[in-house]
Formats: structure tokens, sequence, C-alpha cells
């Protein structure tokens, strides 16, 4: 039987889960009362949220709040549209300045391509049809729209100078400037009843008739006829006889020529060129023998280099017309043209060109006045 008193293990064992089970309610209970507070935090933070949010939100309902805010987006929306068209803008811009500049760049190039293939076709086919420069002086009279017989870029030049250029200093023998030059002589070549610009250099004027002159294959006072002019350079009478046996276009064409020396003269005190200093400039573009015939402006003119080569195929003859092409810019545009190119100077020649200017009047008296406009 068991004794009636119990062990102590036994006691120990019920005192443990006696205070055990307090113990766990005590827990149970704590736990209880901290979910409640939680909930009930949860609940309250949950509250105030949405007090929060709903207070915003009638904040924003009010008309004031309602109106500063759309202010606001209008204000950003603008800011953004502002910075999207400036950029647009410039964009625009960059895109303008670009087509622009590919536009001049296509211009200069076919306005090249066009000069270098109207250089081929005379090249290639002789003088081309519209051509002044190098042409022979009646083939250009027959064909011009001009009732005088004279070429229609020497009257053109003299009224020129007439009207606005005779006190320019150093006519006829100032180079002039090339480009302007090369310009005005693909011009002409293009159309020989054209007209100067406004404004060009009279300078320039000058020296465009006096290379007009040096590219005609015959001079005025034709090969056939040089001696006999020359000799008569001493007798009026005997130089107006002379003259005589020129044909018309050579003969209207001399007397106007010399004619406008002769203005030009006038102005000497001005223009620095009187009658001698003109004759030493324009005689050797005027009258000249075969052998003489002024190439040195064609040559001066013309790229050194373009028959140059043995081993090239064989140059294509050049006339006169293509005196001015282009060659590098190392000349001095400012210098005198040189009279001659190495041969001894045609003393001759320039005191019949000089009698032509002081005698004009006594040796041309079967010549119609010439009339500047």
């Amino acid at each position: 039987m068991p004794s009636a008193i119990s062990p102590p293990w036994q006691e120990k064992a019920s005192e443990f889960f006696s205070s055990s089970g307090s113990k766990l309610r005590e827990a149970g209970q704590s736990v209880g009362e901290v979910a409640k507070d939680a909930k009930g935090n949860a609940a309250d933070v949950a509250e105030r949220v949405g007090s929060a949010v709903k207070s915003r939100w009638a904040l924003l309902q009010e008309p004031s709040t309602k109106h500063a805010v759309q202010e606001r987006l209008i204000s950003a929306a603008a800011i953004t549209g502002m910075f999207l068209r400036r950029g647009f803008s410039e964009t625009k811009d960059k895109v303008a300045v670009g087509k622009i500049k590919v536009e001049e760049a296509a211009k200069k190039t076919a306005q090249k391509s066009k000069t270098i293939l109207t250089d081929i076709e005379r090249w290639q086919k002789g003088v081309a049809s519209t051509d002044v420069f190098g042409v022979p002086i009646e083939v250009t009279v027959q064909r011009q729209q001009y009732g005088k017989p004279v070429p229609h870029i020497l009257v053109k030049c003299a009224d020129y100078l007439v009207l606005s250029g005779l006190n320019s200093q150093f006519l006829f023998k100032a180079e002039g400037d090339k480009k302007v030059i090369q310009h005005l002589v693909s011009m002409y070549n293009q159309d020989p009843n054209a007209s100067l610009p406004e404004g060009v250099n009279p300078v320039d004027v000058a020296a465009l008739a006096k290379y007009y002159l040096a590219s005609l294959p015959e001079p005025l006072t034709t090969f056939e006829l040089y001696d006999e002019i020359k000799g008569a350079r001493s007798s009026i009478h005997a130089m107006r006889n002379t003259l005589k046996k020129l044909s018309n276009v050579n003969f209207m064409t001399l007397e106007y020529v010399t004619a406008l020396l002769l203005r030009v003269s006038q102005k000497s005190l001005l223009n620095k060129m009187d009658a001698r200093s003109l004759a030493m400039e324009m005689a050797p573009v005027i009258m000249w023998q075969k052998e003489r015939k002024p190439e040195f402006y064609r040559q001066y003119w013309n790229h050194a280099s373009r028959s140059s080569s043995k081993n090239m195929e064989p140059a294509t003859p050049h006339g006169e017309w293509d005196m001015l092409a282009d060659e590098s810019e190392e000349m001095d545009a400012s210098s005198a043209i040189p009279l001659d190119d190495g041969m001894p100077i045609d003393f001759g020649a320039i005191e019949v060109v000089q009698c032509l200017m002081e005698q004009h009047n006594a040796i041309f008296t079967d010549a119609n006045e010439t009339v500047w406009r």
C-alpha cells in the first residue's frame, strides 16, 4: 500500500505545475492586453492617417488652394513649353544656317562646273558662238545687235569711262582687279550685248577694253598694212590715205578707240596718262607684226603649268579668249602690266598711235564724228 505520507518530489511537482499554470494564465492575460493595445494603436493610427488625408483633400478642394495648384501646374507647363520651343527654334535655326551654307556651296560648285564645262567646250570646238574674245572683229560686229560697226564691248567701255572714269589715275596702264576682269570677260563671252555692272572700277573697264584688243587674231591696223602705216606716221595726208585701205570695221573701230584715248589724254593732269603714256600702253595691242602678237597678256594670266609636262597629251590650241583663265594667286594684282615679253619695244608703232591721238580730227576727217552717249 502506498504510504500516507507523499514523497518530497511529488510535492515539488505539484507546486511546479500549480505555479506554472498561474504564470501561463498571467501571460495569456498580458498577451491579450498587448493585442488589445496593438489593435487600439492600429485603429488610432488609421484614424489619424484618414483624418490627415481627409484634411489634405479638403484643403485641395478649397478654391484658393486649388487655384494656387493650378497656377503652379500651368507655370510648370509654360516653362516646359518654353524650353521645348527654344530647343526647337535653335534646332530650326541651325538647320536653316546649314541649309544656307549648303546652298551657297552648291551655287559656287555649280558656277565653277559651268565655267569648266564652258572652257572644255571651247577647247574642243574652238571659239564658242557667243564669244567676243579671240574672235575676228568682223565676226563680232556682224552678229551683234548694234548699228555702229564697232564691237559692242568697246562701246560700253568707252561710254562708261567718258561718263564716270576719265579722272581715274593710270587708265589703260594699271592692271585692275583680276577677278573682276575675269568675271567681265566671262560675262561678255556669254552675252556680247551685256551692259557693264554698276559701280565697276574705271580701271577695270579700261583694262577690259585693252585685253579685248589684245585678244583679236589680227590687229586693228592689220598685218598687211603694218609697214605702210608705220611709214606714213610723219605725214597726216599719207596716214589718212593709208588708213582708208582698212575695212570699214577696222577703220571705224580704230577711230573710236583713238578718240577715246584722246579724251583720256585731255585729263592727264588728273589721270596721269598723257598721249605718250597712252601710246606706249596701247600700241602693243593696236598695231603689231605677226611675230610680235601680244601673247604676253595671255601668258600673264594663264597658269604656267598648263603645258609644262611633256608626257601629257598635246595641248589643244587656246584662243586669246582664255587669257584671263585661273592661275595661282601669288601675283601682285596692283602691279603694272609688262609692255612686252622680252622683245624690243616697237617705237614706230608707239609713234603711230600717238599720232592718231594728237592728229585725230585731221586724220579721220571722213569718219563719222564719235558721239558719246
